[in-house]
């Protein structure tokens, strides 16, 4: 391991707006796609006629080999700079971006949002930044991209630094913050160096903002919590849980508990990258062994606490939810499915308790009879079968859920309180 700190970082913004070849070039930037890599679509590019080194083409072929899981695998989604060592939370384009963002494995701790100069603002923009908001991104560097297709254009620039501005503060987000950085994905431009296109611009680069980002806090010190992702049996060892862990530390010889499964145990062996370890923390993906657990006992979804602060489990929970998108309208009795950190339960929005402004945070409406697009409001949950979940302000990691209905993430939210 480095001994940089580590990152997780989210690539956020309209689809069409140049994320893809943006990672791209973070990751060409800073030596992290690999020279042969780039070399076979060199030639690839040269044989087509697109000679020059056209390096979109080469990351266009790079972010649809990701997404279709070719060549490039999880590894190279990680780039260093000076200051940390950055993990992309899932790719641009990925369908389940979204749904991704919100579960766990991908919290991101920061965000760049990737807003076209062309284009400004778009619905994709905003459902982003509402995201980014509501799972409690911190910092977000705005990357004004694709300046050299406006020439360089210092009012257009500007304006689209207004229109975001506005955006961020209706879901109050700090905008005192947030870095603007006129950028070219395409040619280059103050990625990793000042761009002599764009003289009237004397601020940081994308890398500079990166390596200026607060270090996160490692939450070693929240009770363990590790959601459960699969069940293996492995031959001379036993059973097997795997998955990752978001809060406090796993020990050898600990006493667990997995809810809502609701079996315990004391951890024999931990593995991590096949070596065993005696112990492990925030971040690290696991295999364990737990003396007396079968294969049938526990599943994807469970969470593994410490025996003597079990992880939560819900009959009913209060959230804030913020609706992204949805056809019609959301009342009361609507069961959608629900996935938080591994698990997926379908839900049933019991009662909507209070409709937000989303603009002041303020109560806009108590016991509205319906919610739609673009609505933030509070809402009582209930899972249909055993969830564990915990509130945001104890648990953070495991606070927060994405809704999915119909093909596509309908709403965020996070726990406010759980009714164990």
């Amino acid at each position: 391991m480095s001994d940089i700190p580590h990152q997780n970082l989210a690539v956020i913004g309209h689809v069409d707006h140049g994320k893809s070849t943006m990672v791209g070039r973070l990751l060409y930037e800073t030596g992290s796609v690999p020279e042969h890599v780039i070399e076979q679509h060199k030639e690839e590019a040269e044989e087509k006629g697109k000679g020059g080194f056209e390096f979109a083409y080469v990351m266009d072929n790079l972010a649809e080999e990701r997404e279709r899981g070719v060549t490039i695998d999880i590894a190279h989604q990680e780039f260093d700079t000076d200051e940390y060592n950055f993990t992309i939370v899932d790719c641009p384009g990925h369908r389940d971006f979204v749904k991704n963002m919100i579960t766990g494995a991908s919290q991101a701790d920061n965000a760049v949002l990737v807003v076209a100069a062309d284009d400004g603002v778009a619905p994709q923009t905003r459902e982003h930044v509402f995201l980014a908001r509501t799972l409690g991104i911190d910092e977000l560097i705005v990357a004004v991209n694709k300046m050299d297709v406006v020439d360089y254009s210092e009012d257009t620039y500007k304006q689209v630094v207004s229109d975001v501005k506005d955006l961020l503060k209706q879901v109050q987000f700090n905008t005192e913050d947030a870095s603007f950085i006129p950028t070219s994905a395409f040619e280059g431009d103050n990625v990793s160096e000042p761009s002599e296109n764009t003289p009237w611009y004397d601020g940081e680069t994308l890398l500079e903002a990166l390596n200026s980002l607060p270090v996160p806090e490692p939450p070693t010190d929240a009770p363990l919590r590790l959601p459960i992702q699969d069940v293996y049996t492995i031959s001379g060892i036993g059973t097997v849980p795997v998955g990752r862990i978001e809060t406090g530390t796993l020990n050898t010889g600990d006493n667990v508990s997995f809810q809502p499964s609701d079996v315990g145990g004391e951890v024999k062996t931990i593995e991590m990258h096949h070596e065993e370890v005696p112990s492990a923390e925030p971040g690290d993906n696991v295999g364990f062994n737990v003396r007396g657990i079968g294969k049938d006992d526990i599943r994807r979804g469970d969470v593994c606490g410490p025996a003597d602060e079990p992880p939560t489990v819900a009959e009913t929970f209060q959230a804030q939810l913020v609706v992204m998108q949805h056809p019609s309208v959301i009342t009361a009795g609507y069961t959608p499915v629900f996935h938080a950190h591994t698990a997926q339960v379908a839900c049933t929005i019991e009662s909507i308790d209070k409709k937000m402004d989303p603009s002041s945070g303020e109560v806009a409406e108590e016991n509205p009879d319906f919610i739609q697009s673009g609505d933030a409001a509070v809402v009582t949950v209930r899972p249909q079968k055993p969830l564990s979940i915990e509130a945001a302000s104890n648990i953070p990691e495991l606070g927060s859920f994405a809704v999915r209905d119909m093909g596509q993430t309908i709403a965020a939210g996070k726990v406010l309180s759980v009714n164990e």
